[in-house]
Formats: structure tokens, C-alpha cells, sequence
């Protein structure tokens, strides 16, 4: 079992060889190409080649399967970009900054269908492969569209929360490991158990990721601390922190929303603190975690094969608070 630096470094090396994109029309691929050629953690993919390695030596099969996840995960990211008029990726300009609007969603619009020719280039398993790859494309539209939702709703629930980060985020994570699997021969228990570690992998990651945006090292995360608090993004902690809240501490929230004023992260880290809001994110994060390897443990394999997923579940959910 290889780890998942060894098999990054192997996707790497072979996705660059072989991107679909052809040189015509150039305002079509040269923005794919540009998008591709700034990286990325490649967790996606190489979550698929890792499941499929649990029960056999890598095929192409699998690699189809990686293939296809790392474009539609980058479509995705692109026609998120658009959605909201993010000026930057992996810190460079985005494509439709770049390139302009059209070029941003038809970019978008043939990396997907790039992502159906690998699907298709897929021998073992196909039927159930095309049918959770569908699954988790639909999902993903749907998660996208509740969030938008949220930005006009005063009234989002924790459940409704969890169910949209759990569309957005988690369920692609789900899906890579749940291909790889099922383009690996794995049985329908054992390609199911791998599916729920991976949502629930993605859940606490996203809690994970609430919590840090407010509290984490900035040094360390590469970014400043509160900048869902200043774009009243609707998070865990805010959620929490509402539902938890005095009639007094609630007003406090809705005045901070209202305004841009200069101690407005201190002034909601605060209240996030005495309503119990950050307890209570880091608090999900860990069930969710739990959970996620529960899910692992009940993979009926060596338990040394698991080790690496082990070992990668450890450094996305332990990263430095």
C-alpha cells in the first residue's frame, strides 16, 4: 500500500500526460490548462486510487476514475468561482477573471463532459460507478444551491447546515473512495462502509474548517482569521451561536451582521465564545471524525491495508486549531 504522497506525486505525473484538452479552439482549453497547472491538494482522486488499491494493484480503471473526479471537482470550482465573483484561486486569478465570463463556463461546461469520457473509459463496474458518480453530480448542484439559499434566510437551521456542507463537500469525498472501490471489485458492504467514512470524513473536515477560519494560526493557515465573520457567512459557530444565544447576546449577533464595524471579528468571536458556539463546533467535528473511522474500522480488509486512509483521515482532521 502506497502512501498518499507517493500516489499524489503518481497522479501528478500522470494526469499532466494525459489531459484530454486539445490546442482549438484555444480561448476553450488554454483556460482548462491554466486551471490544471496551478495544482492543488489532488485528495479527490487520490482518495480513489487509494480505495481501489485496498483490493487489487491499481488498474486503469481506477485511474479513468481518478481522472474524472480531480475535472469535475475543478469544474465545480469554477462555476463556484463565477457564482461568487471570487477574484482568486490558489491564490492567482480566477478564469473568469482572466479569461472573462464565456470562457469561465463553457471552460467549465467541456470539463465535465471530459470527466463523463473517463467515466466511460471504465470497464469493471460501470453501471454502478455512472450511477454514484450521477448521484454525487446532483448532489453537489444541490448543496451549491442551498448555499446560495442560505445568504437570503435569517432562519437556517444546524440540520439544514450539516445537510448542505454534507451535498457540497463531503459527499465528493464519499464518491472517490466508493468508485475506487467498486472499480477495485469491492463488494456492495464494503464500497457502502468507505461512501459513509468519507462523508462523514468531509462533515467534520468542513466543521473543522469553520472553526479554523475564526480561531486557527493564521501563520499556519496562509490567511487571516474572521473572514467568514466579515462576509456574515452562515457557519456552524454563527448557527450555534444563534440557537444558544440570550435575547440580549442575539441582538449583539444581528447588530454585527448589520454592520462592518472595525472590532467586528473580536466582538463575534466573543459572543461565539460565551454562547458556547466554539465548544460545540469543536465538539460535531469530533463525532463526526469518530464516526468517519468507525466507518473505516468496519471495512472488512487487513487492517493494514487501511493505514494510509488512516493516516490521511488523521492529518485532514488533526490540522493545527
Amino acid at each position: 500500500m502506497r502512501s498518499f504522497t507517493d500516489l499524489v506525486t503518481a497522479f501528478e505525473e500522470r494526469f499532466a500526460a494525459s489531459l484530454p484538452f486539445p490546442a482549438s479552439p484555444s480561448g476553450l482549453y488554454d483556460p482548462c490548462r491554466y486551471l490544471l497547472a496551478l495544482g492543488g491538494k489532488r485528495v479527490r482522486p487520490v482518495l480513489s486510487l487509494m480505495a481501489n488499491e485496498l483490493f487489487e494493484e491499481i488498474s486503469e480503471d481506477a485511474w479513468h476514475a481518478a481522472f474524472a473526479i480531480e475535472l469535475f471537482h475543478n469544474y465545480t470550482l469554477i462555476h463556484d468561482d463565477i457564482m461568487d465573483n471570487a477574484p482568486l484561486r490558489r491564490g492567482n486569478a480566477t478564469i473568469h477573471t482572466r479569461y472573462g465570463l464565456t470562457a469561465g463556463i463553457l471552460c467549465g461546461d467541456v470539463m465535465s463532459i471530459y470527466a463523463y469520457e473517463h467515466i466511460a473509459g471504465i470497464r469493471k463496474s460501470l453501471p454502478q460507478i455512472l450511477s454514484v458518480f450521477n448521484k454525487t453530480a446532483i448532489e453537489v448542484c444541490e448543496g451549491q444551491q442551498l448555499d446560495m439559499d442560505f445568504e437570503q434566510r435569517n432562519d437556517v437551521s444546524i440540520d439544514e447546515y450539516i445537510h448542505m456542507i454534507t451535498l457540497k463537500t463531503s459527499v465528493l469525498l464519499a464518491c472517490s473512495l466508493k468508485m475506487g472501490a467498486l472499480a477495485g471489485g469491492a463488494l456492495g458492504d464494503n464500497a457502502n462502509k468507505l461512501y459513509a467514512f468519507g462523508k462523514n470524513m468531509g462533515i467534520a473536515f468542513q466543521l473543522q474548517d469553520d472553526y479554523l477560519d475564526a480561531y486557527g494560526d493564521a501563520g499556519k493557515l496562509g490567511k487571516q482569521n474572521g473572514g467568514d465573520i466579515k462576509s456574515n457567512k452562515k457557519t456552524y459557530l454563527l448557527l450555534k451561536a444563534l440557537e444558544n444565544a440570550t435575547e440580549k447576546q442575539r441582538n449583539e449577533i444581528e447588530v454585527l451582521l448589520k454592520h462592518d464595524a472595525e472590532n467586528k471579528v473580536g466582538a463575534m468571536l466573543a459572543l461565539f465564545s460565551a454562547t458556547g458556539a466554539d465548544v460545540a463546533c469543536r465538539e460535531a467535528a469530533a463525532r463526526y471524525s469518530v464516526l468517519a473511522f468507525e466507518c473505516l474500522e468496519d471495512v472488512a480488509i487487513p487492517a493494514k491495508k487501511k493505514i494510509p486512509l488512516q493516516e490521511l483521515a488523521n492529518y485532514l482532521l488533526m490540522r493545527d486549531k
